[in-house]
């Protein structure tokens, strides 16, 4: 990192951004502003449909704000032409949900496709590269099988190995624990955690799985109702008194997370079926 560089790789500035539907628009972040410090692993969390996969879409450059501004190491994703957000997109690394490998290809040829892709080395430089990332993530004796032949947990590393392969600078990890076993799970995060401080990247985690999450993050931002609930390190967000992420941290099922989606009122839906279904057997 150069002395000018930002402290943050990410940030957004009172970023507000909505999903459009046909009963108006629905908001999903408003007036966001938060900052993932460089060299660190910041985990994004909070209840499902709190933005937190269209915070890395937005860092992703697949949406765009629709105020405010998504800053990349100090430039505006939102201002760039498409070359720019294409190079801008090389310095990043994605691991899908569930891995998201291609079926028809090998494991060696999943690590190896961003390479042929984006640059020009030569199949000796491809195959070293790729083998070592197989090797970080302890799969290269697997290099030669397909992902049908490998389990769930096998096939989330092989995505993070073809996440790392062009040696990005942030990789966005997108419920990266979801349907692992205990022994998955656990290698799981001790990788995003090994690899970020070993390549001195920086990592964004969206996830559930607060435990794995909590030991390996150092900063936890806790999105909710369109904004940030709360924010600081592990041990700060699980002593937070705010409601909404005691009932978070907690797994609580009362609180101000409902269980049931707003709606018309029951006694009006039920009442009216009750009295025409009544009527009907008369």
């Amino acid at each position: 990192m150069s002395d000018n560089a930002p402290s943050s790789l990410v940030e957004l500035k009172h970023v507000t951004f909505a999903y459009p539907g046909a009963k108006g628009d629905r908001v999903i972040l408003d007036d966001v502003t938060l900052t993932v410090p460089r060299g660190k692993v910041t985990a994004l969390m909070g209840a499902s449909g709190g933005g937190k996969t269209t915070v890395l879409r937005l860092i992703g450059g697949q949406q765009k704000a629709n105020q405010g501004e998504v800053l990349f190491d100090g430039r505006d994703l939102g201002r760039l032409s498409q070359a720019e957000l294409y190079a801008a997109r090389r310095r990043m690394g994605m691991l899908f949900q569930f891995g998201a490998l291609f079926t028809d290809l090998s494991v060696f040829d999943n690590v190896a496709f961003p390479l042929r892709e984006h640059t020009s080395l030569t199949q000796e430089l491809v195959r070293d590269i790729v083998l070592m990332k197989l090797n970080a993530v302890g799969l290269r004796g697997a290099r030669d099988l397909m992902p049908s032949e490998i389990s769930g947990g096998m096939a989330r590393r092989v995505a993070l190995a073809r996440a790392i392969v062009l040696d990005p600078e942030l990789i966005m990890y997108d419920e990266p624990f979801a349907g692992l076993d205990p022994i998955s799970l656990g290698t799981a995060a001790q990788l995003i955690r090994q690899l970020n401080d070993t390549l001195g990247i920086t990592s964004i985690v969206v996830s559930h799985d607060l435990e794995e999450t909590f030991r390996i993050a150092d900063k936890v931002i806790i999105l909710a109702n369109g904004g940030i609930a709360a924010q600081g390190t592990p041990d700060e967000v699980r002593h937070s008194t705010d409601p909404l992420v005691h009932q978070f941290v907690n797994a609580l099922a009362e609180g101000p997370v409902q269980f049931h989606y707003p709606g018309p009122n029951e006694a009006d839906d039920f009442g009216v079926l009750s009295a025409s279904g009544r009527g009907r057997r008369s």
